[in-house]
């Protein structure tokens, strides 16, 4: 993660980080999905591990997962699909973005060893807050993943401080008092809270939870190190004929890149 990071931070770029639901919209789709969105621009790839009670989520990633779950996708299944995407691509960051009950349910150690294992580089588990989760932060470095943590609109200085002791990789801002592609974004408020974490954190610090579109990713970009985009993703997937699914998504996502690196011509 460190190196595709500084690769960008060389090149003057924003790191463009698309999240998909695992095994959405189809099991036998994600993995080609995962590599359409690389082909189309993507520097990092954010893979959503199904959960029934994503509290963090709006209903358009709820949807996602609990269509995924009907297909009876578990982690398993996930670390399935991140072990043959890297039959293709060693080197694309795949982040795990989910709750802690999965996780739990096949005991922490088990799963960082098999998420290693599959070619995991980063994990963000919602419910772990920073402060409680100093061993799992530490277990996860200690095999090659990185720790990954939310900041929130309402997150005081001793939170950002504990993030910045823990998280590695980078650190993830979620723009909206709220869920998942709620709400409209003030971007004046997000380029303001996105300089206070950066005057404290080391780390890229990303941005999501509320970027729609090409002009909104680009505002951003010129404050972010990184855009993160889920909601408005998936429903480009969801809006139209399925066979089309794919080349949908790459095409919004290309939209989405080529807006990022418009700002540094």
């Amino acid at each position: 993660m460190r190196a595709r990071f500084e690769q960008l931070r060389v090149a003057g770029r924003t790191a463009l980080i698309p999240y998909v639901t695992a095994g959405y919209p189809e099991r036998g789709t994600t993995v080609a999905l995962m590599h359409r969105l690389v082909a189309s621009g993507a520097d990092v790839i954010e893979l959503g591990v199904p959960f029934s009670d994503p509290m963090a989520d709006g209903p358009v990633v709820q949807r996602a997962s609990e269509r995924a779950l009907a297909l009876g996708i578990g982690i398993h299944d996930v670390l399935g699909f991140v072990r043959d995407f890297r039959a293709d691509d060693a080197e694309t960051p795949v982040v795990l973005m989910g709750y802690a009950n999965p996780i739990e349910r096949m005991g922490i150690p088990a799963f960082l060893q098999a998420a290693a294992g599959a070619g995991v580089d980063g994990v963000l588990v919602v419910d772990y807050p920073p402060e409680e989760s100093a061993d799992f932060a530490a277990a996860s470095r200690a095999l090659g993943i990185d720790p990954i943590y939310l900041l929130a609109p309402t997150s005081g200085e001793e939170r950002i401080d504990v993030v910045a002791r823990l998280a590695s990789g980078y650190v993830y801002y979620v723009s909206l008092r709220g869920v998942t592609g709620a709400g409209h974004l003030d971007t004046a408020d997000v380029i303001a809270q996105l300089a206070r974490i950066k005057a404290r954190v080391t780390l890229p610090v990303g941005v999501g939870f509320g970027i729609r579109d090409a002009a909104t990713a680009r505002e951003l970009a010129a404050h972010a190190d990184a855009v993160v985009i889920g909601s408005r993703l998936i429903e480009v997937i969801d809006d139209g004929d399925p066979g089309q699914a794919l080349a949908r998504a790459g095409e919004f996502i290309a939209g989405i890149r080529h807006a990022l690196d418009e700002r540094v011509r």
